[in-house]
């Protein structure tokens, strides 16, 4: 995989709205046949780099290259190449089933005669045989999210963009969505994937963090996680949790903190010696400790380790 040739390629990518830098100078690869990570919060540029890279918005500078084309330049030849599903579903409410089915293909330039083998595949995939005519808008979100991912494919593009595919829709759905997008990457199909659930990006094989549109980190799951927390990380379980979390911000060897569900994950200098200095120092404080143990970090320490520092960076050049 090392040395095939990027399915997208990105280097110094600028993109501005007036003032506004939306992206900033941003570089990465993706390879075939990888499921691509692309994280961040809300307002970090993913769509925009996601809509540039699709040929929909063109760049203000930088180089950006899918399935070998320059998208500032051959956008329409990008868009026969690669397949795009949002977060909005892209399907026709008032369109049945197989009515959306045979639009898109339509509009992907798939051959009249091998639309009705790639319709039955479509259906197969969705989960959706026996409900060709069924009114798209009645479908719960999980069959939609299927359907517009079926959708997608039908020109069989090796390319796959998918922003933020899974908001709003329940975990069983996800996992099963997660599912198609691991079959589609086996056979040889990059994946190119924004999202803000940590969970989703250990599915990835590889993730680039973008913060204020810049890259602030990437790497496999793995890699991320044992080098982006400073310091060793601790799960604190205790009551009351919100004047916990207030009294361990200044607590003996503390380095940060944040709440993770009914629980707390502290980042200490040393696990082993910050145990019972903080097990001491909550219950002076009147805060009831059920558990308090080192853990390794989830993506999402690394996403909030990642963050915090870069907020604090741009604040302090502020200051400056």
């Amino acid at each position: 995989m090392d040395n095939a040739v990027p399915s997208v390629f990105v280097k110094d990518l600028v993109r501005k709205f007036g003032d506004f830098v939306a992206v900033d100078h941003i570089s990465f690869e993706a390879q075939p046949g990888e499921i691509f990570g692309f994280l961040g919060p809300n307002g970090a540029g993913k769509s925009t780099t996601i809509r540039i890279l699709c040929g929909l918005l063109r760049p203000t500078s930088g180089e950006a290259m899918v399935a070998g084309l320059d998208v500032a330049r051959q956008s329409e030849a990008v868009r026969q190449k690669i397949g795009y599903m949002s977060q909005k579903f892209s399907l026709y409410n008032d369109l049945k089933v197989i009515e959306n089915i045979k639009f898109f293909a339509g509009m992907y330039s798939v051959p009249e005669p091998i639309i009705p083998e790639r319709a039955d595949w479509v259906l197969e995939m969705a989960g959706l045989k026996g409900r060709e005519s069924a009114l798209t808008g009645t479908l719960a979100t999980g069959w939609k999210q299927r359907l517009a991912l079926g959708c997608a494919l039908l020109h069989r593009p090796p390319i796959l963009f998918l922003d933020e595919p899974t908001s709003g829709v329940d975990p069983v759905s996800r996992r099963q969505f997660w599912e198609l997008i691991h079959r589609m990457a086996a056979d040889g199909v990059t994946v190119f994937v924004t999202t803000h659930y940590m969970d989703e990006a250990e599915y990835c094989a590889r993730l680039v963090l973008i913060y204020r549109g810049k890259v602030v980190a990437s790497g496999s799951p793995s890699e991320l996680k044992s080098g982006a927390v400073k310091g060793e990380l601790l799960l604190v379980e205790c009551e009351p949790l919100g004047k916990a979390l207030e009294v361990l911000q200044t607590g003996p060897s503390v380095l940060d903190a944040a709440i993770f569900g009914n629980a707390i994950h502290v980042v200490v200098t040393k696990a082993a010696e910050a145990v019972p200095d903080l097990t001491k120092y909550l219950a002076e404080h009147q805060i009831a400790v059920s558990k308090i143990e080192p853990i390794s970090p989830t993506l999402e320490d690394v996403f909030v380790a990642l963050t915090t520092r870069q907020a604090e960076s741009v604040e302090e050049k502020k200051v400056r």
